[in-house]
């Protein structure tokens, strides 16, 4: 294990986050673990709802490297099984489950991205999942699992008061969903769960169920949920407010410097391993100006998932598009018929938006130039050119070739 006293271990794994429970039962297991020469397991737990990882999922694990580094063992739990149920987590209604289908596609992209951030290594990392015991329950072992908590204490969930309160109905099977995230820490031994805060009620039932059955309680450790490119509202692909982490490292680069400045000294704290000193420095107007600590983070986002010439390069081509006013040196190079069309279906079969409707949208915003020219009328016909350039927003360029 890494040489570090435990004192700084804990301080380590303190940054950043919102919550330990407990703290002094942490360093104990920690002590504990380095005098017996066993690492702790540290437990995360994804559901595999979608295909894509962005930032705000690295900010958990980047906390689970954090113990392999000190030379612990991530147990990464895919939930194939709980993803069956949905987790009511924040939802203001019941989420729809999934085809099996889908949660294995979704399952292996999860491992796949989650692997950029991970050390992979056998000694490093378990990869599990709850379906290789979940499913082998019986019903009077699920019966005897939930007779663990009472209805009372279940309904103190934030989310489910809130439905109560507006009438919106609550159903029963999802009253099984935190007792079986509790299992899974049963079933794995856990020492330690990561989550986010949304995440508290589902990681504290898992304390409750290993007590419950007689195995020493996890220490919870819970993450701040990351402020998405808007600055209002959680980081999440539906709201379009994301930087996904197999993104292009020009999106990449783009996007992070999009984020408002106040978020900065947030994203830096849990994006980067940079010291508390620095950040303060780098966030500090009188001490860094804005666009210069905006550009380092960039970088050293990019960098984590690509390299430093990728990050270098996206920095460039960033500087001489927004800050010059230049065309990019790499637009994607779209075949098109030479006739007539109108501009909502031109953006679309350019693959600079994905829907009519959002191309509509962005023309309306003053998001869509053609050779410069802003458009004002998602109806209006253009015919289409060699070389022309299409443009919407200030990162998808698409240039024209006539087929």
């Amino acid at each position: 294990m890494m040489a570090i006293d435990i004192i700084e271990q804990v301080k380590l794994l303190k940054r950043g986050a919102v919550e330990i429970y407990r703290e002094d039962e942490l360093a104990q297991r920690l002590t504990e673990a380095a005098k017996a020469a066993r690492p702790l397991r540290a437990k995360l737990g994804m559901d595999p709802t979608a295909p894509d990882i962005h930032l705000g999922h690295t900010v958990v694990l980047r906390k689970l490297r954090q113990f392999q580094d000190l030379g612990h063992k991530a147990v990464l739990i895919i939930g194939d099984y709980t993803a069956l149920i949905g987790d009511p987590t924040g939802q203001n209604s019941t989420r729809p489950m999934l085809t099996i289908e889908q949660i294995k596609a979704n399952a292996q992209t999860y491992f796949e991205q989650a692997g950029k951030i991970l050390d992979t290594s056998p000694d490093r990392l378990e990869v599990r999942y709850n379906s290789e015991w979940l499913e082998k329950l019986s019903l009077m072992e699920l019966i005897q699992l939930a007779a663990k908590k009472t209805v009372a204490q279940m309904l103190q969930r934030d989310s489910f008061k809130l439905r109560l309160e507006k009438n919106v109905d609550v159903y029963t099977h999802e009253f099984l969903y935190p007792l079986m995230q509790g299992y899974d820490s049963l079933a794995i031994s856990s020492d330690v769960e990561l989550g986010g805060t949304d995440q508290t009620f589902n990681n504290l039932v898992g304390r409750d169920v290993q007590r419950a059955y007689g195995q020493p309680a996890q220490i919870v450790i819970t993450m701040p949920i990351l402020v998405g490119l808007d600055g209002v509202q959680k980081m999440s692909k539906s709201k379009g407010n994301y930087i996904g982490i197999t993104d292009a490292p020009s999106d990449m680069f783009g996007k992070t410097m999009s984020i408002p400045d106040t978020l900065m000294e947030n994203y830096f704290t849990l994006l980067t391993d940079l010291p508390a000193d620095r950040i303060a420095e780098l966030t500090d107007p009188a001490k860094t100006h804005p666009k210069k600590a905006k550009v380092l983070l960039g970088k050293m986002i990019v960098e984590q998932f690509y390299d430093n010439a990728a990050a270098e390069a996206a920095a460039a081509e960033f500087e001489k598009v927004f800050a010059q006013n230049q065309l990019p040196d790499d637009m994607p190079e779209v075949q098109i018929a030479a006739e007539p069309v109108m501009v909502s279906k031109l953006l679309v079969q350019c693959g600079l938006v994905e829907t009519g409707g959002e191309a509509k949208r962005m023309v309306k915003q003053g998001g869509v130039r053609i050779d410069d020219e802003k458009i004002d009328d998602p109806n209006r016909l253009i015919k289409p050119a060699d070389g022309m350039v299409v443009q919407v927003g200030k990162r998808k360029f698409a240039k024209l070739k006539i087929s």
